[in-house]
C-alpha cells in the first residue's frame, strides 16, 4: 500500500489572548498568578523563568550598588513593577526620580534607568524589552550580558521598524571590566563596570566614559 504525502503547511502561531492592564491587575488580585513570576508586555502576560542563584545575586549586589550610588532623590527599585501604557514589566532594577513616599499606591509609570540582568533571557531582553522600554521613553537602558561578561548600554529611544513594538535606541555601547558607566541621571563620578557586573565591593571612580556611538 502506497503512503500518501500530505502538503506542507506554512507553520501558524498559536492564538493569544490580549489582556488589558486592568484584566491584568484583576487576575492577580483573585490570585490567578499565586506563585508565578509573571509581567504583562504589550497585552500578553508572560510568565519568567525561576532566578536561577547567579541572576538573583547579581540582581541583589547590583540593587546595593545603584542604592549607594544615586543616593538621595531616587528610588532603586529591586524586581518591582512599572507602568507603561498596557504593558506592566517588571524589571530586575529600576531608578526612578523621586522618593518612594512620592509613589504610595501605585506603581511608577516612568524610570530614568531600567536595567535587565541577563543569562537564559539575553534574546528576550535585547528585543521585546528594549523595544518596549524605548517605546516607553525610558531614556537609559542597561543589559548585564553573564554570560560574555559585558555590560550593555542602549541610549536615546527611537522609532524603528525592525523592532517588536516599532521603537529601539539609536545608541549603543559594550562596555567590559576595567571600564567606567556614567549614568545620563548622574554622570559623576562614574561607576567602574566592574562593580556592576559583579565585583564585591563599589569604587566609584573618576576615570573616563568610554561610551560610543
Amino acid at each position: 500500500m502506497s503512503q500518501a504525502t500530505l502538503p506542507m503547511q506554512p507553520a501558524e502561531r498559536p492564538p493569544r489572548f490580549k489582556f488589558s492592564r486592568a484584566a491584568y491587575e484583576q487576575m492577580a488580585r483573585l490570585g490567578l498568578f499565586e506563585g508565578r513570576r509573571v509581567e504583562l508586555i504589550e497585552g500578553e502576560v508572560i510568565e519568567m523563568p525561576p532566578s536561577t542563584p547567579e541572576h538573583f545575586e547579581t540582581c541583589d549586589t547590583l540593587d546595593e550598588l545603584l542604592q549607594a550610588y544615586f543616593g538621595k532623590g531616587y528610588w532603586v527599585r529591586f524586581q518591582g513593577d512599572l507602568v507603561l501604557g498596557e504593558s506592566q514589566p517588571v524589571p530586575d532594577i529600576a531608578v526612578v526620580q523621586g522618593d518612594k513616599r512620592d509613589y504610595k499606591g501605585r506603581h511608577p509609570d516612568h524610570a530614568l534607568l531600567v536595567v535587565e540582568v541577563a543569562h537564559t533571557s539575553l534574546h528576550y531582553d535585547r528585543t521585546d524589552k528594549l523595544s518596549l522600554y524605548a517605546k516607553a521613553g525610558i531614556p537609559e537602558y542597561w543589559i548585564v550580558n553573564l554570560p560574555d561578561g559585558q555590560l550593555e548600554v542602549y541610549r536615546e529611544p527611537v522609532p524603528r521598524e525592525d523592532t517588536p513594538f516599532g521603537y529601539g535606541y539609536a545608541q549603543v555601547a559594550i562596555l567590559r571590566e576595567g571600564e567606567i558607566v556614567r549614568p545620563l541621571a548622574k554622570p559623576e563620578p562614574g561607576i567602574p563596570v566592574g562593580d556592576v557586573l559583579g565585583a564585591e565591593s563599589p569604587s566609584f571612580s573618576n576615570n573616563e566614559s568610554k561610551f560610543k556611538v
